[in-house]
């Protein structure tokens, strides 16, 4: 009865901070919203709840990316974060934007699309470079598989925008064509 156990707790190994721990929590919910406005609505419509909730969860993924530095400097995930934040506000008020013109609708589509292809890439490199822990998948960057991986990203991509420029282009055809009414008279 008076026996005292020494629980030792062993832990593995994280080599995420806590800002690092945050901002992979937050990128997952991103990109989770992303492919549900994707099925949802076809698209990301910054004028849905949807849409917006991808828009707001990616500022921030990409503001709590930019204080991390393992390296002690800037790194290609930092500028993908740059880009992001570059490409974002375009997407998102394209349609208000004269430079474009009648293809507002499309850069849109194209633009929010690439800040999901942009965010997967350090998602790829990072998981398959940390993960398992023990023995990462990936020893770096040029890594077979990460090289496949980001291969098998860019198709996704372009087949995505066809297929989003496909169901733009219908629904714009669709609202052009006038309907038929015969008038007895």
């Amino acid at each position: 009865m008076g026996k005292i156990y020494n629980l030792k707790l062993t832990t593995m190994p994280n080599h995420l901070s806590i800002l690092g721990i945050i901002h992979t929590a937050i990128s997952i919910i991103a990109i989770l919203a992303a492919i549900a406005a994707l099925i949802k609505e076809g698209r990301i419509n910054p004028l849905s709840s949807i849409g917006k909730s991808y828009i707001w969860l990616t500022v921030i993924t990409c503001l709590t990316a930019l204080p991390i530095m393992k390296t002690g400097h800037l790194t290609a995930g930092h500028y993908v974060a740059i880009l992001i934040l570059i490409l974002l506000p375009i997407g998102i008020y394209a349609k208000q934007l004269r430079i474009f013109g009648k293809v507002a609708d499309y850069v849109q589509v194209i633009l929010l699309s690439a800040t999901i292809f942009f965010s997967c890439i350090p998602a790829i490199v990072e998981t398959l470079t940390r993960v398992p822990i023990s023995k990462p998948i990936a020893a770096d960057a040029n890594a077979p598989i990460i090289q496949m991986g980001l291969n098998i990203l860019v198709v996704l991509f372009l087949a995505g925008i066809v297929y989003q420029v496909i169901k733009l282009r219908a629904k714009k055809k669709a609202v052009q064509t006038p309907t038929s009414s015969v008038k007895m008279g």
